[in-house]
């Protein structure tokens, strides 16, 4: 890397600053037409990728310090085989989200969907930050910028394989990606076969939170999409896009969930969602639901479907569906 180019890493908070200045300075004086290695100071080579935003970003050709902003991103990296040195709390959670916890485990959270702690991500010294704008974070670029390569993968409601192809192509996997992605639909269509009764049925997804239904997974993230991959249908009320993640649904609505089935979540491990559904039994009206009165109620695990999720949340979330409704 060029100290022209490294010079321009120096906008963070005084503590940041000292931080990535250390470790841009060491690259200045081995200026040999390619970059330095971010973790040795050793020279590695770039590529260059246009991102979701139309930005020309110089990447590592193989990266070694990443550092995942986003849900969707660390989905991805993980299922790639790479393990970020940092990561983003799952949405509600203090930590990753719980179904990425065991694959995780050595990634330090530097981040919510909120915000980032930009001290804490420059200690880490990454050599690639990936994002997309399932997070706040993404109005950060410029600082994030300052102290490694970063690049935005994938719009909002950016359908999930081609984010999760995009953050390939930044980690330069993209072939295995692919790889994953046509097993992933090899399963679906072999799952589609075996729906018998319940092909075409109705299904219903909200996440249980402050003693009210919220829905999501509309749309073409990773559960809306492989609903529709399974020829499976959605309630009228969760068709199309939704304005937001989640969509709150009053108590005197209740009826708008209901479905063949309904599948139950909150945001953390499937005991969260059993407890949260016994709460929601004591609810007026929840006893009317149809999907309750035919014990096609299925509590998940939440983390997986209730946040912005890659090819791990997808496979969790099409085992949850195989596993109820395939005859």
């Amino acid at each position: 890397m060029s100290c022209a180019r490294a010079a321009r890493r120096t906008v963070l908070t005084s503590a940041a600053a000292v931080v990535t200045g250390a470790l841009f300075l060491t690259g200045c004086g081995n200026d040999d037409g390619g970059d330095s290695d971010s973790a040795g100071g050793q020279a590695s080579s770039t590529r260059q990728i246009t991102d979701a935003t139309g930005r020309q970003v110089d990447v590592p050709a193989e990266p070694k310090k990443v550092v995942t902003l986003s849900e969707p991103t660390l989905d991805a990296a993980l299922a790639l085989g790479v393990e970020p040195v940092g990561a983003t709390a799952g949405r509600g959670q203090k930590g990753v989200s719980t179904y990425l916890a065991d694959k995780a485990g050595k990634a330090e959270v530097v981040a919510t969907v909120a915000e980032a702690d930009m001290e804490k991500l420059a200690a880490l010294q990454p050599d690639l930050i990936l994002l997309d704008e399932t997070t706040a974070v993404k109005k950060e670029v410029s600082k994030l910028e300052s102290i490694a390569p970063t690049v935005v993968t994938a719009k909002l409601n950016e359908d999930w394989k081609k984010a999760f192809t995009a953050t390939a192509d930044a980690l330069n996997q993209k072939a295995e990606a692919e790889k994953l992605l046509s097993g992933f639909d090899a399963d679906v269509a072999a799952a589609k076969g075996k729906l018998g009764d319940n092909a075409g049925a109705v299904v219903s997804v909200v996440r249980w939170q402050n003693k009210a239904p919220s829905a999501v997974g509309r749309g073409v993230g990773h559960v809306g999409a492989t609903i529709t991959a399974l020829g499976l249908d959605r309630p009228k009320d969760q068709q199309g896009v939704g304005t937001g993640h989640s969509e709150p649904v009053s108590l005197e609505k209740l009826a708008t969930i209901d479905g063949d089935w309904l599948f139950f979540g909150t945001l953390g491990e499937k005991a969260d969602s059993e407890k949260a559904y016994a709460e929601a039994k004591k609810v007026p009206n929840f006893g009317k639901l149809k999907a309750e009165q035919e014990g096609h109620v299925v509590a998940v695990q939440g983390s997986a479907w209730n946040s912005a999720g890659g090819p791990l949340a997808a496979r969790i979330v099409l085992d949850d569906l195989a596993k109820a409704l395939a005859s």
